[in-house]
């Protein structure tokens, strides 16, 4: 199945480990945020793993 909807969900510590793993889909400023516009297909793994690192386990997302 294909990613369809990503998310962060509060308490991001703006670490950067996303943005470390999947630059094309996740930004950090103050906290990570989800890049608009982004194919999540063509960074499914990318994503997944991102999710999986997140110390805090705020990434979410939806197949």
């Amino acid at each position: 199945m294909v990613i369809s909807k990503i998310w962060i969900e509060e308490d991001c510590t703006a670490c950067g480990l996303c943005e470390e793993i999947c630059p094309e889909v996740f930004k950090v400023e103050e906290v990570a945020k989800v890049i608009p516009g982004v194919n999540f297909g063509e960074y499914e793994d990318k994503i997944k793993e991102a999710a999986k690192s997140c110390p805090v386990e705020v990434i979410r997302y939806i197949e």
